[in-house]
């Protein structure tokens, strides 16, 4: 019986693990997570965006997995009885410059084969009434969602096939052997053929645990050598949100996006209605003191430290300061995040906005400073490390999955 552990009870660990399940019934799975429960992190944290690929480039694993995890994940949904709600996107053009960036982008799209729409003014106020554009595309497919209702349904779903769920376990050590390897946690050691790494925010924390011990070495190395270790590692950002408040949520139907800005590695503050019926503004991005910084006086002085050694986080600084102090700015002024919002929807003020619990994106980051893209899955000998998986990976969490479930396979 082949026995496989997933470190991390988020979306993209429970997928994995109901991957594997699926492919080998009689497998040993069991999932590892430091939280008392499923999505306390990214996948709980976010706007509920099924995302359609648009922005990503044709070949990359996130243009190609976003396609088939829209269908995935929508499916998974319906079934159980979460709700999916095809809202549609606009992204707008406000400003001259932008209008190139918006044509590019409505290109690819159609590269993607996805069903998108160049639009005037006037027609896009025919679906946001009271957005501002001197351009736009529509996405009729992206959707909302539910992702900790669907992280919940997949672990009911791995509890009901006998997968186990070992909560309040937090990985300490990874010790391995040449056919097979022992996870130290706080609940206990288990000891696995495959481990997985699916610890987000700690991902590349544990993939530096993953070496062989030092009495296997050489007979590890001949039999499956390791190659070498992606150069990355993990800087947490904060992603700060507000709601509108409820007697002005009539100013957004669906989801209002900017055309993304070059010069700026995330999207943008934008405007996303929720499953629930409240419309989400923001987030921002701004270094998180801590990789589990949710709040701005959140400092953990083992994260900060690590962060400061970091030369890719200099660099990257360097390249983006003036990016990065506006991004601050906006953190610490209500009046500048509504401007910003305004930009899109004119009638939107510091008093329409409400605070809302921020989130932590776990992005990788080189250390010549430049952004890991795309989705990042790497094999050190029998073990798979997720060490890249940030949006849009909810969205393809069934196909990230089958992805994972097949490396391990083999």
């Amino acid at each position: 019986m082949r026995r496989y552990a997933v470190i991390g009870a988020g979306i993209v660990g429970l997928a994995t693990a109901r991957a594997l399940h699926q492919a080998q019934p009689d497998a040993r799975i069991t999932v590892l997570e430091k939280e008392t429960g499923p999505a306390r992190h990214q996948s709980g944290h976010n706007s509920g965006v099924i995302h359609s690929g648009i922005y990503y480039p044709p070949g990359s694993a996130k243009a190609a997995m976003c396609r088939a995890g829209t269908a995935s994940l929508t499916a998974f949904a319906e079934r159980h009885d979460i709700p999916v709600v095809r809202t549609g996107k606009l992204i707008v053009a406000t400003a001259p410059d932008e209008l190139p960036r918006l044509d590019a982008l409505y290109r690819r799209g159609l590269a993607h084969g996805l069903d998108v729409s160049r639009l005037g003014p006037d027609q896009a106020r025919e679906h946001e009434p009271f957005v501002a554009a001197l351009a736009a595309i529509r996405v009729p497919g992206t959707a909302i969602t539910d992702y900790p209702a669907i992280c919940a349904a997949l672990a009911a779903e791995l509890a009901g096939a006998g997968v186990g769920l070992l909560f309040g376990a937090p990985v300490t050590g990874l010790r391995r052997l040449a056919d097979a390897s022992t996870v130290e946690t706080g609940a206990g050691p288990v000891t696995a053929d495959v481990v997985i790494n699916c610890a987000g925010l700690h991902s590349d924390r544990i993939a530096e645990l993953d070496r062989p011990a030092t009495a296997d070495l050489d007979r590890a190395a001949t039999a499956d050598p390791d190659g070498e270790a992606p150069d990355c590692r993990i800087v947490p950002f904060r992603g700060e949100y507000f709601q509108l408040r409820p007697d002005r949520r009539h100013l957004v139907k669906g989801l209002i996006y900017p055309v993304p800005d070059p010069a700026f590695p995330f999207l943008g503050v934008h405007l996303s209605r929720t499953v629930h019926g409240h419309v989400h503004a923001g987030p921002n991005a701004v270094l998180a003191l801590a990789r589990e910084g949710y709040r701005r006086r959140t400092v953990a002085p083992a994260d900060l430290a690590e962060l400061v050694r970091f030369p890719g986080l200099r660099r990257l600084a360097g390249r983006h300061l003036r990016t990065g102090l506006a991004e601050l700015a906006r953190s610490l002024s209500r009046q500048r995040f509504a401007a910003d919002l305004a930009r899109l929807v004119p009638g939107i003020t510091a008093e329409d906005l409400i605070a809302s619990p921020a989130g932590v994106r776990a992005q990788a980051l080189r250390s010549d400073g430049s952004l890991v893209e795309d989705f990042l899955i790497v094999r050190r000998g029998p073990n798979v490390h997720v060490l890249n998986a940030p949006s849009p990976a909810a969205t393809c969490a069934l196909e990230i999955g089958r992805h994972i479930a097949t490396l391990a396979a083999h």
